[in-house]
């Protein structure tokens, strides 16, 4: 077979391969077939990896099937040099009926002016042009009223689902594997690509993007970066579900903000909207995906500062924008768990939420006894005569009937009716009483109701509101002790409140069902330290309900997931002495009671644990990488992995062997009486 044979079957694979496109192909479909009022100039333009060459491969190929002679022209060999660009484009401008293919305009972007006010005016008759390019076109094309008529650009947006899906079948992947392919593609062509042509993960395992496969895609979809500061801007775009400049401040600190933020608005993966900035779908993935496999702590960092400075924009907000910073806040927790379809991050205009109205009660009440039963519409009547201020009523815009509400009930202490009058209270007094009495000045709260008839307490926009408003509640409510919250729906939220620190402590029969009853005690997890925990990637839930008694002693034995977080934690701040000094540890049965120096007896005994699980080879390896990751500081993973001489993937096995055997020793080790001798590594 021949060149121009094997040339031809190329093209027609590409084509064959090509999904979607249908508006940018009929467009250029009028161009190329020389159909009248058909533009002359069609600029494609979107983010590496979208698919702009496989249109211009498709421009090309049409016009060859018409007869019409191509030239194609790459931007990256071009210079930007109007001399070179022109040698190289010389035949569209003999030859009548030419199409010119342009792509990667991008790497030439300054011969932007010269190409529309010089060099296309050079061009022979009926010539037909075609420029891809990463940036959008200059606003001139459309502002001049000769190129208005004869200019069109088409952005080239991500596939949908359905061409994502039909993109991998061409591709020959299977099914069932589709699903997580396209949820890491964000409709890029490229990312849904190079996920096909990683080897099939074995049955049942969850398929992840490789090394190799992150590399290509961070290379071809954001290219070089200026510097590290502006990497690490790209990096709280990612995260973050949208980014305006006080965030990118909060945590990237005084690091030329509004030049990086200026930056980011023009980059072609970046949308600039009226709320902020969003990146593109591929690009979210890619990076952050890439972050995470390549320095799994600067990944959490990244996490907990963003969830800091959420934090901080939902405690400053107005109360109508509350809602919307909580909902941006709560992206970052998008797979941790929870219920399917849960949050969606978006507003809801077509939903009120608002205080109670007189002439709300009513219908409220009716809601209440249709959802749940009698007694808790009772109970519902109780608390509008005694708190109506906790109530709040969602109701569709332009409508005045409720279709769901919320209450969040404020107590010092209960009065004997509040009791009698609903089973729920008196319960949580009672969990309250015998383990976490409140203290003078202190108050607890407690989110009684949540009643959507019809859908009752299954994810919906009614119910991401009222989440939303409990925890608008949670962190601006100042001096709040407890928090409790019901559901009766337990099989469905239970395991996402326990992951989110609120296990459940009680279930009480109202009118014959049941009603579950979790919690959380904010003196031993603060809100602050809340919310940067539960930003970690490997979340470990923290016990925050005692289980006897809310002052606990220096030398009481911690649960073993709050243990584990606090000996993470130790290790990832053992250089920063001031962060080390806050260690929840420093208050274990790993510090002796009366310790003139708690933190040095802390590192004492992690020092002493961590020497005693070198009892096997296994465990001196694991040893030398949790060692040199963390004692002795490697700036990075990889440079630790390095430093050990071995590969990365073997490293990373080492360093978690090492964590889990760390955390056994210490649960065994007795308590520390002193301060053991230094044993030479710092």
């Amino acid at each position: 077979m021949g060149a121009a044979g094997l040339a031809g079957r190329l093209a027609a694979a590409r084509a064959g391969a090509l999904v979607g496109r249908e508006p940018e192909r009929a467009v250029l479909d009028r161009m190329l077939s020389g159909a009248a009022n058909a533009p002359l100039v069609a600029y494609l333009h979107g983010p590496g990896g979208i698919g702009k060459s496989s249109l211009v491969r498709y421009a090309a190929r049409q016009a060859e099937l018409t007869g019409r002679r191509v030239v194609h022209l790459d931007g990256r060999f071009l210079d930007a040099d109007p001399r070179r660009f022109e040698e190289a484009a010389a035949p569209a401008c003999a030859e009548p009926g030419v199409v010119l293919l342009i792509d990667t305009f991008e790497q030439c972007q300054p011969l932007e002016a010269w190409l529309r006010e010089t060099f296309l005016l050079r061009l022979a008759d009926d010539a037909s042009v075609v420029v891809a390019g990463r940036v959008a076109p200059d606003a001139d094309w459309s502002l001049d009223p000769g190129w208005a008529r004869l200019f069109t650009a088409l952005a080239v947006r991500p596939l949908d689902t359905a061409q994502s899906h039909a993109l991998l079948a061409a591709r020959g992947v299977p099914a069932e594997q589709r699903g997580a392919f396209v949820a890491f593609a964000g409709g890029s062509p490229l990312a849904l690509s190079l996920a096909a042509s990683v080897p099939a993960a074995a049955p049942g395992a969850p398929w992840e993007p490789t090394g190799d496969v992150l590399t290509t895609l961070v290379e071809r979809l954001v290219g070089d970066l200026p510097s590290a500061a502006h990497r690490r801007a790209l990096e709280v775009v990612v995260q973050a579900y949208v980014t305006r400049e006080p965030l990118l401040r909060a945590v990237l600190g005084d690091e030329d903000t509004d030049t990086v933020f200026s930056w980011l608005r023009q980059l072609p993966y970046i949308e600039a909207t009226p709320e902020g900035l969003h990146p593109h779908d591929a690009v979210r993935a890619t990076l952050e995906a890439d972050l995470r496999w390549r320095d799994p702590e600067r990944y959490d960092d990244v996490r907990v500062r963003i969830s800091l400075a959420g934090l901080h924009a939902v405690r400053g907000a107005a109360e109508d924008d509350a809602l919307l910073r909580v909902a941006e806040w709560m992206f970052l927790f998008r797979n941790q768990g929870g219920p399917r379809d849960l949050y969606n991050y978006r507003t809801h205009p077509h939903i009120e939420d608002t205080p109670l109205r007189t002439e709300d009660v009513p219908g409220v009440l009716r809601m209440a006894e249709e959802a749940e039963s009698p007694a808790s519409a009772a109970a519902v009547a109780h608390w509008i005569r005694r708190q109506p201020e906790a109530f709040r009523v969602h109701r569709y815009a332009g409508s005045p009937a409720p279709v769901a509400f919320m209450a969040v009930l404020r107590l010092d202490a209960p009065l004997p009716e509040d009791r009698a009058e609903d089973p729920v209270i008196a319960a949580v007094w009672d969990l309250v009483e015998a383990a976490a009495p409140l203290r003078p000045g202190e108050h607890l709260g407690i989110r009684r109701f949540a009643v959507q008839p019809g859908g009752h307490q299954r994810p919906s926009p009614l119910m991401e509101l009222i989440s939303r408003r409990a925890i608008v509640k949670e962190m601006r409510t100042r001096g709040r002790a407890v928090t409790f919250t019901v559901f009766e729906d337990a099989d469905r939220w239970g395991r996402y409140l326990a992951e989110a620190g609120m296990p459940e402590l009680a279930a009480v029969d109202v009118g014959g069902r049941q009603q579950h009853i979790f919690g959380r005690d904010w003196r031993r997890q603060t809100v602050e330290q809340w919310v940067q925990h539960r930003a970690r990637a490997a979340v470990t839930p923290v016990t925050t309900w005692p289980a006897t008694t809310a002052t606990s002693g220096p030398g009481d034995q911690l649960p073993r997931a709050a243990l584990a977080e606090g000996v993470f934690k130790a290790l990832r701040t053992w250089h920063t002495p001031r962060e080390f000094a806050t260690s929840v540890l420093l208050h274990s049965r790993l510090v002796p009671p009366g310790s003139p120096d708690p933190a040095a007896d802390l590192r004492g005994a992690i020092i002493t644990a961590l020497d005693a699980i070198q009892i096997d080879p296994a465990g001196v390896k694991a040893h030398e990488a949790l060692t040199a990751t963390y004692i002795t500081a490697s700036r990075t993973h990889k440079a630790a992995a390095r430093r050990l001489g071995v590969p990365y993937g073997t490293y990373r096995r080492h360093l978690a062997l090492a964590k889990e055997r760390l955390l056994e020793q210490l649960l065994r080790q007795p308590a520390t009486t002193s301060t053991p001798p230094h044993t030479g590594v710092s």
